[in-house]
């Protein structure tokens, strides 16, 4: 309970501030406001799922994504409240005690999807994949998705993973197989996960 207090409370007051440093006090309780409508969901789903495990390494991850990974873990938090109004439900056996959030339903269909601290559809198999992309939002922190994005604009203008890519055994043959099986698993955060995932023992 006191994690998602904080976690609410962290959130309002970068939002207010934000929004005051733009549009003054008007921005401040628009930020407020705002910040609020995917706060407290998110809230919500660390209390009554205890996502943060009651020890050190629980306190750091909070605190880790609560200041340094803020970004991220806002973006999670508004990815849950899409994904809550789609009708999808907070996974609370398999988030607790995992410093994640997770969503029982897939958020596109066929893959598991992980913003922030929220995964939507993992699975037993997709899970440690996911969970890198929280490791990597952790590390990198508000660098994170703009590094993503970035990496997906310039694999989707300049394809330069056709230089390297296995057209044998993946081949490219209308423009859903570009996208799908030629940008995406390229892009550098799905390479490094992807490349872990074949290391497995």
């Amino acid at each position: 309970m006191l994690a998602a207090a904080a976690s609410a409370l962290v959130n309002a007051a970068v939002a207010a501030l934000v929004g005051w440093l733009f549009g003054g006090y008007a921005g401040l309780m628009t930020g407020v406001v705002i910040a609020l409508g995917f706060a407290l969901p998110f809230a919500w789903a660390l209390a009554t799922a205890g996502v943060y495990p009651r020890s050190t390494r629980g306190v750091a991850l909070f605190v880790l994504d609560h200041t340094w990974s803020l970004p991220n873990t806002a973006a999670g938090a508004a990815f849950l409240v899409g994904n809550l109004l789609a009708g999808h439900r907070l996974d609370r056996p398999r988030s607790r005690g995992s410093a994640r959030v997770n969503v029982v339903e897939q958020a596109i269909p066929g893959y598991a999807t992980t913003i922030g601290t929220v995964i939507a559809g993992v699975s037993p198999r997709t899970e440690r994949h996911e969970d890198l992309h929280i490791l990597q939002a952790r590390l990198l922190g508000p660098l994170y998705l703009p590094l993503v994005a970035a990496n997906y604009a310039v694999f989707a203008l300049l394809p330069l993973w056709l230089v390297y890519h296995d057209h044998r055994g993946t081949p490219i043959r209308c423009t859903r197989d570009y996208f799908l099986l030629g940008v995406y698993p390229h892009t550098w955060h799905e390479a490094w996960a992807y490349r872990r995932d074949r290391r497995r023992p």
